[in-house]
């Protein structure tokens, strides 16, 4: 399991400077959905190494997350009721 500290230094990876071959392929990453919420945490820890920071085909992604503004959920009920539109 990964530490407080061990996790912020997994956010503060650069992007642009990171070694691509260290990033996990998300489109690899697979959960067994039947597992508890904590196991297939776990799971996508183990198997993506650091969660902030994954190829997506080829295209680098790094996610952060804010405690200001709408969570997830809000966002994606904005984006879908802007397609309605």
């Amino acid at each position: 399991m990964l530490t407080v500290n061990e996790l912020t230094h997994l956010s503060e990876v650069d992007i642009e400077t990171v070694e691509r071959n260290e990033l996990a392929h998300i489109e690899e990453v697979a959960i067994d959905p039947s597992l508890p919420a904590i196991k297939r945490m776990l799971a996508y820890l183990d198997q993506v190494k650091n969660p902030y920071c994954f190829l997506c085909g080829k295209t680098p992604v790094k996610i952060c997350f804010s405690s200001e503004g709408d969570d997830l959920s809000g966002k994606v009920k904005t984006y879908f009721l802007g397609l309605k539109r």
